[in-house]
């Protein structure tokens, strides 16, 4: 099966049953070690891994390594621009679940980006995104312990399916041409528009399909928080785009009130059923002028809406989510893409999960790893139905590769993802203990040395940081 590879001869194979891991105590996992710095943060997050592990069961668990390549060490072992050999897809098809450290964009390789090549390989649909606050992490933030959000970003579809036309080009040229002579006359609601002839031209394609399996991810995980924590907020902007932005909060709500009916309330729900709760005897009318503050100025028709829509919320879900059943429901929101990024820095304790298509996702989850410490604190995941690979979130970093010195968090916070996705949490709680009790120590790499008050010195070393860490179980 392998050109150049050898698999272990010891453990078993990681398989998926209806989008869920089915894991075995002596899993076989692929590992990519990552170019730049991964040389030095792969060897210390492994041996976190190890430790915790070893810790947390007693022997009768244990991770069976198989490193496979990607990246510039794969064109050193396969050859000039084999940047992600087909040895390497065979093994993470074959065991499931893998994990790997940063890795270098291509040139020249007819590849755009190793991540989004696995991703859409292995239709690795939900980037997921967790990002909360370890005690001592320096953060331009006052209260950064106030946010704990996980980011479930659509990966597969919005900007990284990557369609367009450069200005200028011929296709680009009629595919202009058509859309202002016919598509645009032929549909009244965009009136005169036209595109300008010297525009660049990108498609944004947005699926049903595509939003609701990462929605329904979104809210499956919502089920295994803590009850504060059970919230899913839709993140679009349609108010703008409405077929695609717009079609994502419609098509997430669809979900949650079909599949997810007795688990989850919607806000706008929420406040029908609060209402009547405080006020048994509203009248519908009354309840619809409460639940939409320009109601009296709307026309006839969409008065009519709003009542049959208390109407049926009353009608369809009051025995059982009536009388404040709804309080221990999934609450399922929605906010507008732009106020979302300000919310969560104004009010980040009011958000728990945020589902978003891939471009609002991209810039929100690093905005909100900024707020508790910035991407070297920043793990990611992006899981599929068949396979998962967790990833460090920062770049290679080359300058600082082979130094020892840099922050191995990323992988090692990659590795606790991995690890709860296992069902393994006894471990990655040793970790999450482990990382938090280091830093509020002052036992950090100079990445958070140098940002701490006073600047803590002599910072750690990567290998060393890894060691606080274990030592700090």
């Amino acid at each position: 099966m392998y050109e150049k590879l050898i698999p272990p001869t010891t453990g078993a194979k990681i398989t998926f049953e209806n989008g869920q891991p089915q894991v075995p105590d002596q899993p076989i996992i692929p590992f990519i070690r990552g170019d730049g710095t991964g040389v030095d943060i792969w060897p210390a997050a492994e041996k976190v891994f190890n430790a915790a592990v070893a810790q947390a069961y007693n022997g009768q668990r244990q991770i069976h390594w198989f490193k496979v390549y990607a990246g510039d060490e794969a064109c050193e072992k396969y050859g000039t621009y084999q940047y992600l050999p087909q040895d390497t897809l065979t093994a993470i098809k074959e065991y499931g679940i893998a994990i790997k450290g940063p890795l270098t964009t291509p040139i020249g390789g007819g590849i755009r980006s190793l991540n989004v090549a696995l991703r859409q390989i292995f239709d690795l649909y939900a980037c997921v995104r967790p990002c909360r606050y370890y005690p001592g992490t320096p953060s331009p933030h006052k209260n950064p312990e106030k946010l704990d959000v996980i980011v479930y970003r659509e990966n597969t579809e919005d900007i990284y399916l990557g369609i367009e036309w450069k200005e200028g080009s011929e296709i680009g040229r009629k595919l202009i041409a058509y859309i202002n002579d016919e598509l645009i006359p032929a549909t009244p609601e965009h009136g005169k528009k036209q595109i300008p002839l010297d525009s660049g031209i990108g498609i944004k394609p947005i699926s049903k399909t595509g939003s609701q399996r990462l929605v329904r991810r979104a809210i499956q995980a919502a089920l295994k928080l803590p009850k504060d924590k059970q919230q899913v907020t839709l993140v679009h902007k349609g108010n703008i785009m409405k077929y695609t932005e717009g079609a994502f909060r419609d098509w997430g709500y669809e979900v949650a009130t079909r599949e997810f009916r007795h688990e989850c309330v919607t806000e706008r729900e929420s406040w029908i059923l609060s209402n009547k709760e405080s006020h048994p005897n509203l009248t519908m009318e009354e309840n619809a002028r409460q639940i939409d503050p320009g109601y009296d100025s709307l026309t006839p028709e969409k008065q009519a809406q709003i009542n049959g829509e208390v109407q049926s919320v009353l009608d369809t879900i009051w025995d059982t989510h009536g009388e404040g059943k709804w309080k221990d429901k999934v609450m399922v929101n929605d906010r507008i893409a732009d106020s979302i990024f300000q919310q969560i820095q104004t009010r980040p304790d009011e958000y728990s999960i945020l589902a978003t298509m891939n471009l609002n996702g991209d810039y929100l989850s690093d905005a909100a790893a900024a707020v508790v410490g910035g991407l070297g604190m920043g793990p990611g995941a992006n899981i599929g139905d068949y396979a998962a690979i967790f990833e460090a979130t920062h770049g290679t970093a080359p300058k600082h590769a082979g130094l020892d010195r840099i922050n191995p968090g990323s992988v090692i916070l990659s590795g606790v993802m991995m690890l709860e996705f296992m069902g393994w949490q006894e471990a990655a709680d040793l970790i999450k203990k482990g990382i938090s009790e280091a830093i509020a120590k002052g036992e950090v790499t100079y990445d958070l040395a140098r940002m701490m008050t006073p600047p803590v010195e002599p910072p750690l070393k990567c290998s060393e940081f890894a060691q606080a860490i274990i030592n700090n179980f």
